[in-house]
């Protein structure tokens, strides 16, 4: 029921997406920054939840094969409406923990606001696998405020201001209605469990109640 429930958002949700600024884009150029140079040339990335496809479609400009996933049908199909230029895109619907990609199948694995609604020591742990010696693992995903400590409150502050200036009343409206039934992990938590799993991760918390991951898995 809560796959269905998130399909079902996600199929509402795409019909209000115009591939411009939101909250998530805002960090693809961060992410993007730490993609190891040299990159590209006979290398294959994954995205999961990759939604319209904003974020694959950059990942095409640096890699020669991705792989986008999304378990919303409407997402991958206005994503791929969206790519028409972009032929190194394979986009399926699907949910990426049942999913049968073999241990070290990619050079690139990328999750933004999706980790949040799956196991996230699973999901960690399957991303880890899939990929590459030397590849690298970027996510961003959604935080729970760990306590109304000052910084929190000011970006809070600035973050809901601009999600009026940027979203229209309906979509803020799909979007509050999605986010009733989301939770959301601490920083602090996300902390020690790459301590444990992927080791040498830098976590760093951002703007708009979103934590950003990235961690380079060990050549040997």
């Amino acid at each position: 029921m809560e796959l269905q429930k998130i399909r079902d958002d996600f199929d509402r949700l795409a019909l209000f997406d115009d591939d411009g600024w939101s909250h998530n884009s805002h960090y693809g150029d961060y992410l993007l920054r730490h993609i190891p140079a040299g990159s590209g040339h006979a290398a294959t990335a994954l995205e999961i939840g990759c939604g319209t496809g904003h974020f694959a479609r950059q990942l095409a400009a640096r890699y020669d094969r991705v792989i986008a996933v999304d378990p919303s049908p409407q997402m991958i199909r206005v994503a791929q409406a969206r790519s028409g230029g972009f032929p190194n895109i394979e986009y399926q619907v699907g949910e990426v923990m049942a999913m049968a990609f073999p241990a070290g199948s990619f050079d690139c694995i990328a999750s933004i606001a999706t980790l949040h609604h799956l196991p996230l020591p699973a999901v960690l742990q399957r991303m880890k696998e899939m990929l590459k010696p030397g590849g690298v693992l970027l996510a961003l995903d959604l935080f729970e405020a760990e306590a109304q400590r000052l910084p929190d409150l000011l970006r809070s502050a600035v973050a809901l201001r601009l999600l009026r200036l940027r979203t229209s009343p309906a979509a803020r409206a799909a979007w509050a209605e999605h986010g009733r039934t989301d939770r959301y992990v601490r920083v602090s938590d996300v902390r020690q469990l790459c301590r444990d799993l992927l080791p040498g991760a830098v976590v760093r918390k951002h703007l708009f109640w979103r934590y950003s991951l990235v961690w380079r898995k060990p050549a040997q």
